[in-house]
């Protein structure tokens, strides 16, 4: 019976994780380019009872017995489904429609992901404007640089392509372009990915090096929105439903241990 008391709690603290993933994924379905998350469940190992043997007639028998050892959580894994193209009244908001991602440059100099396109224009060491995201970030073009404007340019006047060509124009309303690109990236398995804080992510044994698009003729482009930005992919009914799931299951394991338990009270009070 003590076997169950086990089974019973390492399910409760499975269904735990489950039930934190949802809630991180409810927390953040207001968040621009942010990707719900799951909790995928595998058995724990099986203690033998039994092994295969023969009756007492000679007769085979081919099976054993065993019993399971509960469940624990086998892997989290990121749902990088298109999220909703919502208008934004920032100029420079970008919003990627297919696989790719933005990259930015972290305080630490490495470089960052994100599917996060809610840009401004910030003032460098050198007076000029680089476009960097929120957090002061610098985006990154097709090589890798940070995306400046000459001094000549207004950041009013700027645009963005749909390839991600930036472009301004002048006081006579000539359009002029830079020359550089918001970078566009993909990956092999971007579900190996590691999750960063400012919903940021970085690069992985598992996720594979970082792809340009315009350099990965067996890619499938991405094409930029400006003006807009990417909402959440969290289905929030969705969300509901996997969350009254986790508690149930929590409650049952929970049932698993008082119900344990009280068959250890009931075999304690036999000798009485």
């Amino acid at each position: 019976m003590v076997r169950s008391l086990w089974t019973g709690a390492v399910g409760m603290k499975a269904q735990q994780t489950s039930v934190d993933i949802i809630a991180n994924n409810l927390a953040n379905v207001n968040t621009t380019g942010f990707k719900s998350q799951s909790t995928q469940f595998k058995s724990l190992l099986y203690q033998t009872l039994q092994e295969p043997t023969t009756t007492a007639n000679g007769a085979t028998k081919p099976t054993n017995a065993q019993v399971g050892l509960g469940a624990r959580v086998a892997s989290i894994n990121t749902s990088y489904t298109q999220g909703a193209q919502l208008a934004s009244a920032n100029n420079m908001a970008c919003c990627i429609n297919g696989s790719g991602f933005f990259g930015v440059r972290g305080a630490d100099g490495q470089a960052y992901y994100t599917r996060n396109g809610d840009f401004l224009w910030s003032l460098n060491a050198a007076g000029g404007l680089t476009l960097s995201d929120n957090m002061g970030n610098a985006v990154l073009d097709r090589n890798g640089n940070a995306i400046t404007l000459p001094d000549e340019a207004g950041a009013a006047g700027v645009s963005v392509g749909t390839s991600g060509e930036v472009a301004y124009r002048l006081p006579d309303g000539r359009a002029v372009s830079t020359g550089q690109f918001i970078g566009l990236f993909q990956f092999r398995n971007p579900v190996g990915l590691e999750k960063q804080p400012n919903n940021l992510l970085a690069v992985t044994a598992a996720s594979g090096p970082a792809m340009r698009e315009d350099t990965n003729p067996g890619l499938i482009p991405s094409t930029i929105a400006q003006g807009y930005l990417e909402g959440s992919n969290v289905n929030v009914a969705d969300e509901m439903v996997n969350l009254i799931v986790a508690q149930r299951a929590y409650e049952m394991n929970s049932k698993v241990i008082t119900t344990t338990d009280s068959m250890m009270d009931t075999a304690n009070n036999l000798k009485r």
